[in-house]
């Protein structure tokens, strides 16, 4: 982001993974509690730690130390779903709360401060609501941006306006969260985030990459990026309540048709259709019947309710079974109906298609594709999603059909449309150094192919450690084929990649050329010699 950090409010629950084995698996918190992952210490309840339990240390190490020492595994989901109801309680007093991680979340703090009387007093008026609703302890810090209202947090401060940067020069750089990082940055002398912020950006960037680039900018109290608002879920169960008892085929296949519709609406107002449905019946004797249907497509409200048809038929008249078995036929008629979307995608638009009703063509080829998997594996269907890098290969990561879309990198590509203001692609990150520059090549060659480049007098054309031309390139000869003419051609674009790992290390320089068939290609030099990566259309 380009602006100040917003002011942020960050609620952090100490030791929560200790507090989540509490209220999920009953596990005293009081007592000397350890949470262990890859058997290290990640957490520990305040009795572990006047034992002498510290995060980091092995299992045995940490029970030598508490030999009374209680160990949970770590579980991630254990922490997200005990952390869910303080998010709520959260979310009664203030609007917008981002989840930053199981035990800590965030908002804005223009809006508490403005209608809770203050940021001061909207802290507390929050910690107040989260011990009363959750039985739960917690601190909040108040600063610019998302990381220093973490660091905030942990001291219980309201960082003022504009002080950001020297409340967080005095902290050491472990606060970084990037042990390695703060290793070798000790190693250099450099011990606090004062000293690293102090460092040039440039210098910085070469020396430590993209990551430690972004951690400079924390450092200097410049947060790299802007809340990320959580949006609660939508309630989209749907629920039918009935006087009579329903205990008949016919009238549950009416009620099934309303209710499918009702729910198909429903998913409709949101831009959402269903892939997986439970269905849920509770019978006028309490018994609770429950289904999951999935489906390879999108369920239309046909679809839906000849689903829920299917299974309170099968529910009310007990279809016979393998071997003459018959499942148990409910001891009294239905009066609850609940259906529950499972599993939920993004709709297509409503405007039709040219060859059938929206989103009909993403369904046979989501249906075809998926059966290929089925038959060849995963890794047999893959799209390419882009992302940030130096060239055309680094920027294109191949996923299996179905898989989340992440670019191996952060970042846009070199062609996702720069601000020629700041340079910035489309999604704001920074551009990469030594990217090459837009249009993109149509085709990035698997392997490239060797070459050789010579100038008008048929002469090697090499590149300098200072990256001078020995002359103007003239004719192109790719492996063993006939020479073409060059009629025009750009760069160098050098590109020295991890120079402080000499086993990663690696230096290239790109260059693009243009032939006199009519042909553009994308060259690289390196180590003296000569490469056709790409190909432009």
């Amino acid at each position: 982001m380009t602006g100040a950090p917003a002011r942020t409010l960050l609620l952090w629950c100490p030791d929560w993974p200790v507090l989540a084995a509490e209220i999920v698996d009953g596990v005293p918190a009081t007592g000397p509690v350890a949470v262990l992952h890859a058997n290290r210490v990640v957490a520990c309840s305040e009795r572990a730690r006047a034992e002498g339990v510290r995060r980091g240390l092995r299992k045995r190490e940490a029970q030598g130390r508490c030999p009374q020492l209680t160990v949970v595994e770590y579980d991630p989901g254990r922490d997200a779903r005990a952390f869910e109801p303080v998010v709520a309680a959260v979310e009664e007093l203030v609007a917008g709360v981002e989840v930053v991680r199981p035990g800590a979340c965030a908002v804005a703090a223009r809006g508490p401060g403005r209608y809770l009387g203050g940021e001061e007093a909207a802290a507390e008026r929050i910690i107040e609501h989260v011990a009363q609703s959750c039985l739960v302890e917690s601190q909040v810090g108040i600063a610019d941006g998302v990381f220093a209202a973490g660091l905030a947090a942990r001291a219980g401060r309201v960082v003022a306006p504009g002080g950001t940067p020297e409340f967080l020069a005095g902290l050491p750089v472990e606060a970084l969260g990037r042990s390695a990082l703060a290793d070798l940055l000790r190693r250099l002398g450099v011990r606090t985030l004062g000293d690293f912020a102090a460092l040039p950006a440039g210098d910085v960037l070469a020396r430590f990459g993209f990551d430690g680039a972004l951690a400079h900018r924390l450092a200097a109290g410049r947060d790299h990026r802007p809340l990320a608002v959580r949006q609660p879920p939508a309630d989209l169960t749907v629920t039918a309540e009935h006087d009579e008892p329903i205990d008949r085929v016919d009238a549950a296949a009416f009620v099934a048709r309303a209710l499918a519709e009702r729910l198909h609406e429903r998913l409709a107002g949101h831009g959402l259709a269903c892939t997986r449905l439970g269905i849920e019946a509770v019978t006028e004797h309490g018994q609770e019947l429950h289904r999951v249907w999935r489906h390879d497509g999108l369920l239309t409200a046909a679809a839906i309710a000849d689903r829920v048809r299917w299974q309170l038929d099968g529910w009310l008249s007990g279809s016979n079974g393998r071997a003459g078995a018959r499942p148990a036929r409910p001891t009294a008629g239905i009066i609850r109906l609940r259906l529950i979307p499972d599993g939920v995608i993004a709709q297509a638009g409503l405007q039709a298609g040219l060859w059938g009703e929206t989103g009909e063509e993403r369904e046979r080829a989501h249906r075809a594709l998926s059966r290929v998997q089925g038959i060849l594996g995963p890794e047999a269907v893959v799209t390419a999603v882009l992302g940030g890098g130096r060239s055309p290969a680094d920027q294109v990561r191949l996923v299996p059909w179905g898989d989340e879309r992440v670019p191996a990198r952060p970042g846009p590509p070199a062609d996702a449309g720069a601000d020629p203001a700041t340079g910035r692609g489309a999604a704001g990150a920074p551009p990469w150094p030594g990217r090459l520059p837009a249009p993109a090549p149509a085709v990035v060659l698997p392997n490239p192919l060797a070459a050789t480049v010579h100038d008008a007098a048929g002469e090697p054309v090499v590149i300098s450690a200072r990256l001078a031309v020995s002359a103007p390139p003239a004719r192109l000869a790719v492996g063993t084929g006939q020479p073409a003419e060059i009629v025009g051609w750009a760069g160098p674009w050098p590109v020295d990649e991890r120079w402080w790992a000499p086993v990663e290390a690696r230096r290239r320089a790109r260059f693009q050329v243009s032939l006199a068939d009519g042909a553009a290609l994308l060259l690289a030099v390196e180590a003296g010699q000569w490469l056709v990566e790409a190909i432009y259309d």
